[in-house]
């Protein structure tokens, strides 16, 4: 998506070229996938839900085998799949599950709905804990719900464009009454918010693109959201504990192509302590699935290389990134896996989330606006 961002003759400059090269190239795959069907890599890469349903069948046998080397080497020769790519493990709980177990699981009504990810579904559910502590501590009415599918971008990066208006149409189904209700839609990855913000109102079935057009308009980052209320009685600064001095924020690709800031890392020069975020705007090369696959996989290192260089010379404490994919690439290949932002916050309102302790800030202490832009 960079190659968007980079663009002069794109929709969004106004250009009367109007040219969007990243779909251009979604479309051939599209029209690829109609004429000879889509591989079986294209069916395991383009389900994350069906693929992640069947490993937790296996009852964790499956995060073993991606650890075995003759079945990495099944999967490359079979799939597709490269045998040296770390590929994530999958949780024994999904997000969904904990949120019901909780209470989590609401009506339309609230402020938010969350719109966890397949990621955050199936495999780091953690996150999306994160995100609701975090968003209750600043007095965000925020609420789960049930029958999320995925957002269909590894459908569509296949060349399925059907799979992916199933999945759209799904979503749309639990998001629509949220957003009639007055709801926002936090996506917690940058990639989801992207696919539900910019591409649903053109990809969707017709008779799906009037509510589609409706829910993107709701959409929200989880840190564009949190920024929102920096103004308000509410927004919490009472942190407990840091992070440290120095931080190293990776801002995604699909993050950048939105145009709504950096707001993570505004977020994170709040927390009492931090005197530094260095940004890094290289992309790290997952690219989806791109860096999974057999001819993928060593074409991404390259492409990522000038950002994990970057976040290395940072020589920060913690390392932050948005994006899951993004930190499975850099703690492959840069040695240190960084974490979402939402769940440096959500530490950092823990008394003993970091080592670094903090005193109680007294009101009117937090810090001011710096990078507010």
């Amino acid at each position: 998506k960079l190659c968007e961002v980079q663009c002069p003759y794109t929709p969004r400059d106004s250009h009367e070229f109007q040219l969007d090269f990243p779909k251009l190239v979604h479309r051939y795959q599209a029209l690829r996938a109609k004429r000879e069907g889509l591989s079986l890599r294209d069916k395991v890469l383009g389900d994350p839900d069906k693929t992640a349903k069947l490993a937790r069948a296996s009852l964790g046998l499956v995060n073993v085998m991606n650890r075995v080397k003759v079945h990495r080497w099944f999967l490359e020769k079979v799939v597709g799949i490269h045998r040296d790519k770390q590929l994530p493990q999958f949780a024994g709980q999904t997000f969904e599950a904990w949120a019901k177990r909780e209470g989590k699981l609401g009506e339309p009504g609230g402020e938010v709905v969350l719109f966890q990810t397949c990621y955050v579904q199936n495999n780091e559910p953690e996150i999306g804990r994160d995100t609701v502590e975090v968003m209750e501590k600043n007095e965000v009415d925020i609420r789960c719900a049930a029958g999320l599918h995925c957002c269909g971008m590894p459908a569509w990066e296949h060349g399925d464009l059907e799979g992916l208006r199933k999945h759209a149409k799904a979503n749309l189904d639990v998001l629509e009454p949220h957003v009639d209700a007055g709801a926002k839609v936090m996506a917690i990855n940058p990639t989801c918010s992207m696919m539900l913000r910019r591409e649903y109102p053109e990809l969707v079935a017709e008779e799906d693109r009037e509510r589609a057009a409706k829910v993107a308009a709701a959409v929200v980052d989880p840190s564009e959201y949190l920024w929102s209320l920096r103004k308000e009685p509410r927004f919490n600064t009472d942190f407990k504990s840091s992070p440290g001095e120095t931080l190293a924020y990776h801002a995604p690709c699909h993050l950048r192509a939105q145009a709504i800031g950096f707001r993570a890392r505004n977020l994170l020069k709040k927390i009492p302590e931090v005197q530094t975020v260095s940004q890094v705007l290289e992309c790290c090369g997952h690219d989806g699935t791109f860096a999974m696959t057999t001819e993928g996989f060593v074409p991404s290192q390259r492409v990522g290389k000038r950002a994990f260089d970057d976040m290395q010379e940072a020589e920060a404490e913690v390392w932050v990134t948005d994006c899951p994919l993004a930190a499975l690439q850099f703690e492959q290949h840069a040695g240190v896996r960084p974490m979402h932002p939402m769940s440096v916050l959500a530490r950092a309102y823990r008394e003993n989330g970091f080592e670094t302790s903090l005193a109680p800030v007294a009101p009117g202490d937090a810090r001011g606006d710096e990078g507010d832009t």
